[in-house]
């Protein structure tokens, strides 16, 4: 990790653009933190994210409560602010969750004072807010570590803590204790969507402090002394308090913890760098920056853990935990898996060990940070271990056995998607040794082209494009149909074969019904790379990321009732498509992988298809010693058709690379068109398919 840091500032020096936008205040390249927009998809529900100070994979960020707010409890255009908070879970339904432990700053002893916002600024693990009032506040955090700072106008000053507050009143209880300038303990909160709960150890320590006392059963109220600034250091633990009070005890100061972030988050964006336009390069990093703040780093140095039936273990693998695989499987898990595999192996891992304590598809009662969902955990679990991570199979097989005794087949769509749970179930059987539960497994995950014939085959009925059709959850028949990511072969043989398969596509995106607000049909417009046309989906994947595109549905609605004509991607505070929840970095992960050239074709298969970057140069550095350099030999910023591509030298005919091959390294030369070579990539399309012989 210091050896990527070190190089970060010639690196950017060789990839930053030779533009004046590209320079800081110092005239220095900016470096890729800089490049961050942190107030990217704070508005509304457009995105459904914060702008708080954050680090990567990390359950602290601190940020501000606004009135109104959203999901995050923020947004951008409020002027009120009720506060602070230390927990936010980005971009998730259920209308967020998270906002523990909300700090208010007030410069008049019992008076509920308005919070009024004059200006504000952030950047990756810094926020700053300004009032009307003359109060200054900004916090910086480190790894599970954070640091407030408030500047009064006037001598009465004071700090407000009330350790019951979070999102949506989903507070529990609390246990917590006052010694001297300090208060620590715990709180307990229900998870996203209410179906768990999850207990955060804390310990806060403030400065400049005259007096504490307690206002309430879990509120205090802090009185400053004579100097003009009020200080909180706070620490969190999945674990105990005494971790907490560590992370207080070694944390550094404000300037020292905003240096410390700054060089963590050039360190993490700088696995990717870029040349290219100065606004699409901003964008880039801005949603890279989404895409790596979750699933959070909940072991402790020595290797504690808080296990999810509330004992602690321990380990020698990076614990993470806050889920929301059944979103972010399809787009996050590839990305992290090619810039940080160490920590996917970690990641993978952690998802393995949540099988012995008692996995289940949403949250337990003894989560050891807030979380969503984990189905599709199975398909994570293939996908690591075909591109070589270690997995303690056999510790986990029972329990893995009746996780797929518990697929829930009602609805047309679930039918599909517990069918690739059996598929990537098949796998790892077979990985085990068991053959007859892998036959098993895959026979019932044939059992697709029966619930296909049924209820996908005739695009003829009346409710074909009408959202939650026969049971659908947030999709359509026509956006569910295309889902057999582990058998595309035989999904084109069940549509009539390859040339009908290719027409029905055309229908699908010529009529509109594609739907990039949401996660079903996400993977659809790469489909026409396992056609006789890849090159449909090098334009496809072009306009959805930076150009003008027509959508007809968002969350619940009918087709066509109020749509939406313009950018998807937009590097603003309303930045993506209204209900376009950004689902902890699965949207912003896939246009960062689009952006770089990539797609995966299959979760659980290690492949990945090859489009136009959007690019001059990108840069991939999924390992210290090892870089997978991209470069587009005629670059035009409005060229992406792939005219052909050259591999370490040798000419490459075909549209796909194997993840070995990506992270091996060495030199992708593309050459790109205004107009498709209708050759290229069209003669060997990659199809997954069902192979007995090696399922």
């Amino acid at each position: 990790m210091r050896k990527h840091a070190a190089l970060i500032p010639l690196m950017f020096l060789l990839f930053g653009c030779n533009q004046k936008e590209t320079e800081n205040d110092a005239g220095m390249m900016k470096s890729p933190s800089e490049q961050v927009n942190v107030f990217l998809g704070t508005s509304g529900d457009h995105g459904q994210m914060s702008p708080s100070a954050a680090t990567p994979f990390n359950q602290i960020s601190i940020g501000p409560v606004t009135h109104p707010g959203t999901h995050t409890g923020y947004d951008h255009y409020a002027k009120e602010f009720l506060g602070f908070v230390h927990t936010h879970i980005e971009g998730v339904g259920c209308r967020g969750g998270g906002g523990n432990i909300l700090v208010t700053p007030s410069g008049k002893k019992g008076v509920d004072e308005k919070l009024l916002k004059k200006q504000e600024s952030a950047k990756p693990g810094y926020y700053k807010v300004a009032f009307e009032n003359g109060i200054m506040a900004e916090m910086a955090t480190d790894q599970n570590y954070g640091v407030h700072r408030y500047h009064f106008p006037v001598s009465e000053k004071m700090l407000k803590v009330d350790l019951a507050h979070a999102f949506l009143n989903r507070f529990v209880e609390a246990e917590h204790t006052l010694l001297a300038n300090t208060i620590k303990g715990w709180v307990d909160t229900k998870t996203v969507c209410d179906n768990g709960k999850y207990r955060l150890y804390f310990y806060m320590e403030f400065d400049h402090v005259a007096s504490i006392s307690k206002s309430g059963k879990d509120n205090y109220l802090i009185y400053g002394t004579d100097e003009p600034t009020m200080g909180l250091r706070i620490g969190f633990s999945s674990v105990n308090v005494a971790f907490a009070k560590a992370r207080v005890l070694n944390g550094g100061s404000l300037s020292e913890t905003i240096e410390k972030n700054t060089s963590t988050w050039n360190s993490h964006l700088g696995h990717v760098m870029v040349k290219g336009e100065v606004d699409r390069v901003a964008l880039f990093y801005s949603l890279l920056y989404r895409a790596l703040q979750a699933p959070y780093l909940v072991s402790e140095p020595d290797g504690s853990y808080k296990a999810i039936d509330g004992t602690i273990q321990k380990s020698n693998d990076s614990i993470y935990h806050g889920w929301a695989i059944w979103d972010n499987y399809r787009e996050q898990m590839p990305l992290l898996s090619l810039l940080f595999p160490q920590k996917y192996g970690d990641i993978a891992r952690s998802i393995a060990n949540l099988y012995p304590y008692g996995k289940n598809d949403w949250s337990t009662q003894h989560e050891p940070s807030n979380s969503v969902r984990t189905e599709h955990a199975q398909v994570v679990l293939l996908d690591a271990l075909e591109k070589g991570h270690s997995l303690p199979l056999e510790k986990i097989k029972d329990s893995l056995i009746s996780e797929i005794g518990r697929l829930d087949f009602g609805s047309p769509d679930k039918a599909l998607e517990s069918s690739y749970d059996l598929w990537a179930s098949s796998r790892l059987m077979l990985e085990l040794g068991d053959t007859l539960l892998a036959d098993s497994y895959l026979d019932k995950a044939m059992d697709y082209q029966t619930y296909w014939q049924k209820d996908f085959a005739d695009m003829g009925w009346p409710d074909v494009d009408r959202m939650g059709a026969r049971g659908l959850y947030q999709g359509t028949l026509w956006q569910y149909r295309w889902f057999v990511p582990f058998d595309i072969e035989g999904l084109q043989q069940l549509a009539g074969g390859e040339p009908t398969f290719r027409e029905q596509l055309d229908r699908f995106f010529e009529e509109n019904n594609y739907n990039h607000a949401n996660q079903p049909d996400l993977q659809v417009p790469g489909l026409y790379n396992t056609t006789k046309e890849p090159w449909k989906s090098q334009k496809l994947y072009r306009n959805i990321m930076l150009d003008t595109v027509a959508q007809m549905y968002f969350n619940n609605n009918s087709k066509g009732v109020d749509p939406y004509i313009g950018r998807i991607y937009n590097n603003r505070p309303r930045a993506y498509l209204k209900t376009m929840d950004d689902d902890m970095g699965t949207l912003s992960s896939w246009f960062v992988l689009r952006a770089m050239g990539l797609s995966a074709v299959n979760v659980g298969e290690p492949v990945y298809y090859l489009t136009a970057p959007i690019f001059e140069k990108v840069e991939l550095h999924g390992s210290a010693d090892k870089s997978l350099k991209i470069q587009v030999s005629n670059y035009h910023k409005d060229h992406f058709y792939i005219k052909s591509v050259h591999l370490n030298g040798k000419p490459l005919h075909r549209n796909w690379l194997t993840h070995q091959e990506i992270m091996d390294g060495g030199d992708l030369i593309m050459e790109t068109d205004s107009v498709p070579n209708r050759k290229w990539g069209a003669g060997t399309p990659y199809r997954t398919k069902i192979d007995r012989a090696k399922d």
